[in-house]
């Protein structure tokens, strides 16, 4: 990334940490950054730096790697993600998708991240923000208590445990409106309805929650 990229990276950083850098103007920053340093730029606007080598993982969970910028703008825009969401992270990793999610719709967030190390760096991101809307809990996301309005999976694990944690959304959507975004994964649970894609990421509704967010309706 050029000099003058990081600058103004660093930039958007003390605004973000000021409070004065959020939804429309930060859309409106990233979009006239060149696509091919977007994530580059997001992680320095963030502070976000390169991670520690991965721990041993459980059966089924699949090493570190982070969302792109590209698709969680897409995420953000179709879901359409609101304030007055909870979006859970399965899979959060140093929190490239909550901390820009949460940023641009005002929406809290929440990761579920195996890896300890990872959660320890992505709450000291959090603290050097002062972003206290947006929390990481140390857990495996079958265990976990699947709190949220909108659940996000950029391919965070494969196999059994991944049919497990679908089991477990699709369990939940039965009983409350729910969207569920993925990317690089498909999923095919009766109580999830495809609603589209775009730029990679497939939205997934509970049986009744499309016709409650059109209507406006708090989703939580």
């Amino acid at each position: 990334m050029e000099p003058a990229l990081e600058q103004r990276a660093r930039a958007a950083r003390e605004r973000i940490a000021g409070g004065a850098l959020r939804g429309d103007a930060l859309f409106a920053l990233l979009e006239q950054v060149p696509a091919a340093d977007r994530d580059p730029f997001v992680d320095a606007m963030l502070g976000i730096e390169d991670p520690p080598p991965d721990v041993a993982l459980p059966r089924g969970a699949v090493p570190y790697l982070p969302c792109g910028v590209a698709q969680i703008l897409a995420m953000v825009r179709a879901v359409p993600l609101r304030e007055h969401d909870v979006l859970v992270d399965l899979g959060a990793g140093l929190g490239r998708v909550l901390f820009l999610a949460h940023l641009l719709s005002g929406a809290r967030g929440h990761g579920i991240e195996v890896q300890a190390h990872l959660v320890e760096r992505a709450r000291a991101c959090a603290s050097g923000l002062g972003l206290t809307s947006v929390s990481f809990e140390h857990a495996n996301a079958l265990d976990a208590e699947l709190e949220g309005s909108v659940f996000f999976l950029y391919a965070p694990f494969n196999g059994v445990m991944l049919e497990r944690v679908v089991q477990r959304l699709d369990a939940l959507a039965s009983t409350r409106p729910i969207v569920v975004c993925t990317v690089d994964v498909e999923l095919d649970p009766p109580s999830l309805v495809r609603r589209a894609t775009r730029d990679g990421v497939t939205v997934y509704d509970a049986a009744d929650g499309a016709r409650s967010r059109s209507d406006g309706k708090d989703v939580q």
